[in-house]
């Protein structure tokens, strides 16, 4: 069984006791947090296709912790004006367990 999600724009293929890294959350650590935009859901012997979301069904998880990823420098060069520029970014993430899809 698993499940299409959209979390925080994104859409994430998930399946129970599955863990996964979305965007970061405004959620405390341990506790649960419910998702109703299904997309998609599909078990062994149908898939059901929602319009644009699937009635009733909601993914449950819970709530690992929160993370960075890691960093990604941007360098921004012009030539011949003597002109260099360097940046770092480090990306937050919330790293959630499924524990009910349906």
């Amino acid at each position: 069984m698993y499940a299409i999600v959209q979390i925080a724009g994104e859409q994430v293929k998930v399946s129970p006791s599955a863990k996964v890294f979305v965007p970061k959350m405004d959620a405390k650590v341990g506790g649960t947090v419910t998702f109703n935009d299904v997309l998609l859901l599909s078990d062994d012997i149908k898939t059901t296709v929602g319009a644009p979301t699937v009635k009733g069904a909601s993914v449950e998880a819970i709530v690992l912790g929160h993370v960075k990823d890691d960093k990604v420098l941007v360098f921004h060069k012009k030539k011949r004006k003597n002109s260099r520029k360097m940046n770092g970014h480090r990306q937050q993430f919330t790293q959630i367990e499924i524990t009910k899809v349906g």
